[in-house]
């Protein structure tokens, strides 16, 4: 799979970047829940869940942050260093559910399961995917980031993961001024949703 950078400029769509490898989770890509539950009858296929080794396919936010080990990022207003009390929640009993959080600033953890980011090798530059974070549903999935590759041939649990040359570039951008999503399909059902959905042209 590719991944390519576009940017909306005077209603039109202008490629910046050239297409980088990426790898999706070991099983695939499921659709987000959110969209088969308004419209089942338009996203035949199997449906994200917790722990099922898939990444969601649909349109996802990328605003919400971005992170790394580096103590800062300069020039960001949305970066977070990744100190050893900083957890993604994925345990759906928790009200914490799909949060990150500072294990340190949390009265009760009530969680029994949780990505401790900073001794993941792979997290070392990485974007928060806004997916199932907002009105998170039990269940649905959850910490699902843009990360660095632990190799191209390594499917992830759940992320999409970049080389380690491109994912520092790729946080920098997402980084920027402008409102950064991530559309994340399968070929055959992007050109299906492209006009629909005003999405880039492929080349």
């Amino acid at each position: 799979m590719v991944m390519t950078r576009y940017e909306r400029r005077q209603l039109k769509w202008i490629k910046v970047s050239e297409p980088i490898p990426v790898v999706v989770g070991r099983t695939g890509m499921a659709w987000d829940p959110g969209l088969r539950r308004e419209h089942a009858d338009r996203y035949p296929g199997p449906i994200k869940h917790e722990g099922d080794g898939r990444s969601p396919a649909g349109v996802f936010q990328l605003k919400r942050g971005t992170f790394g080990f580096a103590t800062e990022l300069p020039g960001s207003r949305f970066y977070m260093p990744l100190t050893s009390t900083i957890e993604c929640v994925d345990d759906p009993d928790s009200r914490y559910y799909g949060r990150i959080v500072d294990r340190a600033s949390v009265d009760h953890m009530d969680w029994k399961s949780s990505e401790k980011m900073s001794s993941i090798p792979q997290y070392r530059w990485g974007v928060v995917v806004n997916y199932n974070m907002d009105q998170p549903v039990r269940g649905d999935g959850s910490c699902v980031f843009l990360h660095e590759w632990s190799g191209p041939a390594n499917g992830t649990a759940g992320c999409t993961a970049i080389s380690p040359h491109d994912i520092e570039d790729l946080v920098r951008w997402v980084d920027g001024e402008g409102r950064a999503v991530l559309v994340q399909l399968p070929k055959r059902e992007y050109q299906r949703f492209r006009i629909h959905w005003q999405l880039p042209a492929l080349d």
